[in-house]
């Protein structure tokens, strides 16, 4: 039956204001079901969600605290987000004022990769973390014209703040959007939600070391956890499609695993992203602390990056000429000319030529025009221009560069000479 069939009929169970309620009937044993399998679902964990005779698949899955998740235990979240609720500065993956209860952990599975009205949602995921355990539920699509108990089964229980993904502002939830606006009138309300989508919190802190930030990359390279014999994510829509053919349910029960999986190492990466960025850690490398730093730079946290960065170029043995450039240039904000001069000559001995370079124009701008040392201002200029000399093929950076360093050093002379 198409969907605007099923919408017609539906009428009479249109949400409306507070104080309506839709037909919803609880599973009995005694409704007649023509699902084929229903045993295999039975198995699964599986149950049946009516609207008057149309339904879908509601599956939960609970695990303790203590399970472990990668590197992390559940209970590992909680004092996640905990740490939070100390941090005195502004961040878009900051939980402060939030209980870890209210988060919610959110994937989908669709029939494409691509958006609009033509890509159906059939497998709605989302898990949340209480007191004493964590609960995945998972809402299935038995076929395409079932959206009303999908998306009810769904919308009648999520009462959370905060929606976790990964790369869900830009796919999941706008997919989810497009669903619902063709049911709206026979479903509850989307709610308003604040969104923490780690997508890009894993670019800023592990794209330097991974190919690629791809969340099974993720996983493996990072939190510690590796899938197996794991459906992937691009054969979900093909094995659905397969499901709608045949109504075996073996390999939607794969995708179904590989979408929990997905929900579980939500939870373990924000984990791991609070701790870096709060420094509630054993270990993390120098590229990964610098990382943080700057992160916490880019949001506002200027203070608090300022300390991560001096703590790094404290403690590391071996010079972390990242931190040292980025200090120096907190330091030249604050018109401490002095330290920032200190660092950046400290750039020349070993640092990268694209840091040297840098560092060598900033040196040249301080002598010139603040401590007034113009001798050390020309030979960081003509130091400058001979390593840019050195590259190949030079950048339109580099004749830039060099175009305004010879009208400084022209304007240096003239002030030498007068």
């Amino acid at each position: 039956m198409s969907l605007k069939n099923k919408l017609t009929r539906m009428k009479k169970h249109i949400i409306r204001e507070e104080g309506e309620g839709s037909s919803v009937k609880p599973p009995a044993e005694d409704v007649s079901v023509d699902l084929p399998f229903l045993d295999l679902w039975k198995d699964n964990g599986s149950t049946l969600y009516f609207i008057d005779d149309d339904f879908c698949l509601v599956r939960e899955k609970r695990y303790p605290l203590h399970h472990q998740h990668g590197k992390y235990t559940f209970k590992e979240f909680i004092k996640a987000v905990d740490a939070w609720q100390g941090f005195t500065g502004e961040h878009p993956l900051s939980s402060k004022g939030m209980s870890h209860d209210e988060m919610f952990f959110f994937d989908t599975e669709t029939t494409g990769l691509g958006g609009g009205v033509g890509n159906t949602i059939f497998l709605l995921g989302h898990g949340k973390v209480t007191d004493t355990e964590v609960i995945v539920t998972q809402h299935f699509l038995p076929q395409p014209g079932s959206e009303i108990p999908l998306y009810h089964s769904f919308l009648s229980n999520v009462n959370y703040n905060a929606l976790v993904t990964y790369n869900g502002k830009a796919f999941d939830w706008p997919q989810v959007k497009t669903r619902h606006t063709l049911i709206k009138d026979h479903v509850p309300k989307l709610p308003a939600f604040g969104h923490f989508d780690l997508y890009h919190g894993s670019r800023r802190l592990f794209k330097h070391k991974l190919e690629s930030v791809k969340l099974i990359n993720v996983e493996r390279n990072i939190l510690g956890f590796n899938r197996v014999d794991d459906v992937p994510g691009y054969l979900a829509p093909m094995i659905y499609f397969d499901y709608i053919d045949r109504k075996d349910p073996e390999g939607i029960f794969k995708v179904m695993t590989h979408n929990e999986l997905d929900i579980l190492s939500l939870i373990t990466l924000y984990t791991h992203l609070t701790f870096q960025l709060l420094n509630v850690h054993e270990q993390a490398t120098g590229e990964e602390r610098f990382e943080v730093g700057r992160w916490l730079e880019y949001t506002g946290n200027r203070l608090i990056a300022k300390e991560r960065y001096e703590a790094l170029i404290k403690e590391d043995k071996t010079p972390n000429y990242d931190a040292i450039h980025q200090l120096a240039l907190q330091y030249k904000r604050e018109q401490q000319t002095d330290k920032a001069t200190e660092l950046w000559e400290r750039t020349q001995e070993g640092a990268p030529d694209s840091i040297r370079k840098t560092a060598l124009l900033e040196l040249a701008k301080l002598y010139e025009h603040k401590t007034k040392d113009l001798k050390l201002a020309m030979e960081r200029c003509e130091q400058l221009m001979a390593l840019i000399g050195k590259t190949e093929e030079g950048s339109k950076k580099d004749l830039t560069v060099s175009e305004n360093l010879i009208h400084r050093m022209d304007r240096i002379k003239r002030k030498m000479y007068k």
